[in-house]
């Protein structure tokens, strides 16, 4: 998302946990290096700011692939940590900064797994979707301030992240990284997976002028992915 909102003249600032990532970002870019379910570190950061026009709140993790009685309460906790209460506190820090301006457009990243429920990855959906009604309630909340708010849901988004999700699931259910790859293509009217800058492209129009009265909305990037079979679909 840094390069496409960068290309459209936005000054970038970027936290994550990967120290490796973060040394790949252009070096114009803001690069700090914070978990997002730190309270103090993303109060830090957004404090350091000082003012702030978007806030796209997308850290995520995918968390365990196992029936729901196999889930350790430490997985659950720390999937939707990361998820639902990082979103959180981004909103929460940056509320006061945007509201100050009395403009700002906050957005989250949900995923297709907000949308439909999934067989075996029950803290990853249960995030997902706490993720759409914490973006509802700001759009409500801060919309008199001049603040939107709007959910991306991203389908199967080709790399790295989601060729381990390939890998992981085809073991747990004895089929081949390529048998499961073809059922999400197959639960697409488009036959295809989406690419991260689908999903950038979309931010960036969420920030912009021109969508300055689209708010409360989830806005699935992915091809039009169909309810999808429990025999094949993972969460995204």
């Amino acid at each position: 998302m840094g390069t496409a909102f960068a290309a459209a003249g936005y000054e970038v600032w970027v936290s994550d946990v990967d120290a490796a990532a973060l040394r790949a970002c252009p070096e114009d870019w803001q690069r700090r290096e914070a978990p997002a379910d730190d309270e103090a570190a993303m109060r830090d950061l957004l404090a350091e700011m000082g003012q702030l026009d978007v806030l796209c709140a997308n850290a995520g993790i995918a968390g365990p692939t196992a029936p729901i009685e196999e889930v350790a309460l430490g997985d659950w906790r720390a999937c939707v940590g990361v998820n639902l209460e990082g979103a959180f506190l981004a909103a929460k820090h940056a509320a006061p900064l945007m509201k100050k301006a009395q403009r700002g457009a906050i957005i989250v990243t949900s995923s297709t797994a907000g949308i439909y429920g999934y067989p075996n990855r029950a803290p990853y959906a249960a995030a997902k979707w706490g993720v759409i009604g914490l973006m509802k309630t700001l759009a409500m909340e801060l919309g008199p301030h001049g603040i939107r708010a709007n959910a991306i849901c991203p389908g199967a988004v080709e790399g790295p992240r989601m060729e381990g999700v390939l890998t992981r699931e085809a073991a747990a259910k004895g089929m081949t990284r390529d048998q499961v790859y073809e059922g999400y293509a197959a639960g697409t009217s488009m036959r295809s997976f989406v690419t991260a800058q689908d999903v950038a492209d979309m931010a960036v129009f969420l920030a912009s002028n021109a969508a300055r009265m689209v708010s409360g909305q989830v806005i699935a990037v992915d091809g039009h992915t169909e309810n999808p079979d429990p025999k094949l679909a993972v969460a995204r």
